[in-house]
């Protein structure tokens, strides 16, 4: 697999205030949720625009739009749904991860988007597996994870490459991700090979390709180690 490193994911470091973050609990999650639950976190916001795509269109729109449409399409298959933002606003990347793992989510998704490249680019963390232990360190919480979130990229890809998406597999070093206890992928969208980014009809295909994946997820994470 290519290890992809992009600027568009280089994360400031953590103060030394950030590092000396208490561990994560893992106790509050139960081994069978009664309510299957994703986590929608959309890129920058606020006064970060992230990418500029054109000169009238940022990243952090384009996210926010396609989280807000995912959110009422998994809504719509009875999905709870957490959102890390819904507004244009600027959210801590300590406080996403926060409300990611305050909900017990059985997936998180972080979107991105990018002028560069067609099609999708899924990302995996780029830790090395580790087994759970009573207290996760903050900064590796998805270390625990890691090899579920592979399973779950792995359908995220099969469903896009259905609707004739094109893929690009890769894994890095992300926050809030990497603090993410739960499987996590990072969704970075780019142009379509005939759409651009703001064509709704392409929008509404990687929607729809990620709502089967995340339905089909739910059949498939409880038996997951």
């Amino acid at each position: 697999m290519r290890i992809f490193c992009l600027c568009l994911f280089c994360a400031p470091l953590l103060s030394a205030q950030q590092a000396a973050l208490p561990s994560i609990p893992p106790a509050a999650r139960v081994p069978v949720q009664p309510q299957y639950v994703v986590v929608l976190d959309a890129a920058h916001g606020g006064s970060d625009p992230g990418a500029r795509l054109s000169d009238t269109l940022a990243e952090k729109d384009v996210v926010l739009t396609l989280a807000l449409h995912l959110r009422s399409a998994l809504a719509a298959q009875g999905v709870q749904v957490v959102m890390t933002r819904d507004t244009d606003a600027a959210v801590p990347l300590q406080a996403r991860a926060e409300a990611a793992n305050h909900a017990l989510a059985e997936a998180c998704i972080t979107l991105h988007a990018t002028g560069t490249g067609n099609g999708v680019h899924l990302f995996t963390s780029s830790l090395a597996p580790a087994p759970r232990v009573q207290f996760l360190p903050w900064r590796t919480a998805q270390a625990a994870f890691v090899t579920q979130s592979l399973r779950l990229s792995s359908e995220i890809n099969s469903a896009l490459a259905h609707v004739s998406v094109p893929v690009i597999l890769g894994r890095t070093a992300l926050l809030p991700m990497d603090s993410f206890a739960c499987p996590a992928v990072a969704v970075e969208v780019a142009n379509a090979r005939n759409a651009p980014l703001s064509d709704g009809n392409y929008q509404k295909k990687i929607v729809d390709a990620l709502v089967s994946a995340l339905t089909q997820w739910k059949n498939d994470w409880r038996p997951q180690p």
